[in-house]
């Protein structure tokens, strides 16, 4: 899961940063990431199908259409539900955040 909190922390400042090809990308890596995580922990399968519907796609979506606007207001949805199945299973220590600091700083975020 530490993989998916860095790719969906880059995907924040790849899209801040107008870099919308680089957080396009890093949404695709997250949902490969939790698709990946339900076939080592099939239990979260209805959890991951529905935030993936129900946020990801709108976060995708967003960045498709450049819109900076609509990509923050699905991202804060997104955390907000991201947090509240944490809490929801058994892990309510994990409370997510977008980074300050991108989590990968060698990487170029500009455009």
């Amino acid at each position: 899961m530490a993989s998916v909190g860095r790719c969906f922390g880059s995907c924040w400042h790849a899209s801040k940063a107008g870099n919308w090809d680089l957080a396009a990308y890093f949404v695709r890596r997250t949902r490969s990431l939790l698709r990946t995580l339900v076939s080592v922990r099939p239990k979260y399968t209805e959890q991951v199908a529905d935030f993936d519907r129900d946020h990801l796609e709108g976060l995708y979506q967003a960045l498709l259409n450049k819109d900076l606007a609509a990509f923050e207001v699905a991202y804060e949805k997104a955390v907000e539900r991201a947090n509240f199945y944490h809490v929801d299973t058994g892990h309510p220590y994990i409370d997510w955040h977008a980074p300050e600091m991108p989590p990968d700083p060698g990487l170029r975020f500009e455009a």
